[in-house]
């Protein structure tokens, strides 16, 4: 066999091997129940207060460094999942933030979240619970 053939038949290999893996992480990291199904609901929330998060000077570097991370994922034209699939399209991209959101809210805290959050409070009952906080807050 030709060297040129076997590297790239290797390197297709490789990379077929390594887009499994992620798939495989995806489906651990998901959310469970019918919160997968909130999270694509909410996606346009997330979506403007992920960038109001990233922009909060006061959460720690790496936190927003997360979320611009995060945000470069979302505008990439190429996803795990391609979104012309039906429902899995879009539900790579929820997990992602959902995955995401958690580790930030463990990082910034419960606060962050309240205060940035620019949908309906149904809409942050669903956020914290996707996020695993309590959904009535101590103090409300």
């Amino acid at each position: 066999m030709n060297g040129w053939l076997a590297t790239a038949l290797a390197v297709a290999g490789g990379l077929t091997m390594l887009w499994l893996l992620a798939l495989a992480a995806l489906a651990i990291a998901r959310p469970r129940g019918n919160l997968l199904t909130e999270a694509v609901r909410l996606l346009p929330d997330l979506l403007r207060l992920i960038p109001r998060l990233a922009g909060d000077r006061s959460l720690p570097r790496g936190t927003r460094i997360r979320l611009w991370l995060l945000l470069a994922y979302l505008a990439m034209p190429l996803d795990l999942v391609p979104d012309f699939v039906p429902v899995l399209g879009y539900a790579d991209d929820a997990i992602v933030v959902a995955a995401v959101l958690r580790s930030v809210v463990r990082h910034a805290g419960q606060e962050a979240l309240d205060r940035h959050w620019p949908g309906t409070p149904d809409g942050l009952a669903a956020v914290r619970r996707l996020t695993g906080l309590p959904v009535n807050p101590a103090g409300s």
